[in-house]
């Protein structure tokens, strides 16, 4: 059951039996009403009573359920004429009256509407400078005519020679001065290609 639902179980124990699942309902939401056939067919007759005459409406009062069926019952609730709580009864017959069950019903004033306004939904963020690295790259790649991949490949180049320097000054053989002279001359090329 939902919170602006009332269930009504018709037949469920017996012949001309009627159930509720709550006795008193309380909401500031439109209203229904779902009528649960069980064991046999039946007609349900559905009344508002109370002051909850005067501000809601049922469209038709009787409903015909079948078995193992669910039939909804729209409740118009008028919410403009709601200023203090309403309090009435949802009255339910079936077996041609025998039986009846009423669920005592309060409407609630809806909560206010908050009214935004129109300019809340646009940012009014002034656009401010760039980052350092922002203008840095701009400057690399409008001035100098460098893009961003050309000088990622040069930082990557300036990364393996200090590799290989740090490695010929910790090492200090001929092999690694011989390894950092061919890294120096792979970036050359490197260099030479890209620009």
């Amino acid at each position: 059951m939902s919170g602006t639902e009332i269930t009504v179980h018709v037949n469920r124990t017996a012949a001309n039996t009627l159930e509720t699942d709550v006795e008193s309902f309380e909401t500031d939401r439109q209203l229904g009403v779902v009528l649960c056939g069980h064991e046999r067919p039946a007609h349900v007759h559905c009344r508002l009573g109370g002051d909850l005459g005067r501000i809601a409406s049922i469209e038709q009062s009787n409903y015909y359920i079948a078995t193992d069926d669910s039939v909804g019952v729209p409740i118009d609730v008028d919410g403009n004429a709601i200023d203090e709580p309403v309090s009435g009864y949802l009255e339910f017959v079936t077996g041609y009256g025998s039986e009846s069950v009423s669920v005592d019903v309060t409407l609630l004033p809806p909560s206010p509407e908050i009214e935004v306004d129109e300019t809340l939904t646009k940012p009014n963020r002034e656009r401010s400078d760039p980052p350092a690295v922002d203008r840095a790259l701009a400057f690399v790649r409008d001035d100098l005519g460098v893009d961003s991949t050309t000088l990622a490949v040069l930082a990557l180049g300036a990364f393996a020679l200090a590799v290989a320097v740090a490695t010929t000054a910790t090492v200090g053989s001929f092999v690694a001065v011989f390894g950092l002279a061919i890294v120096l001359g792979g970036v050359a090329i490197a260099v030479w290609l890209l620009l």
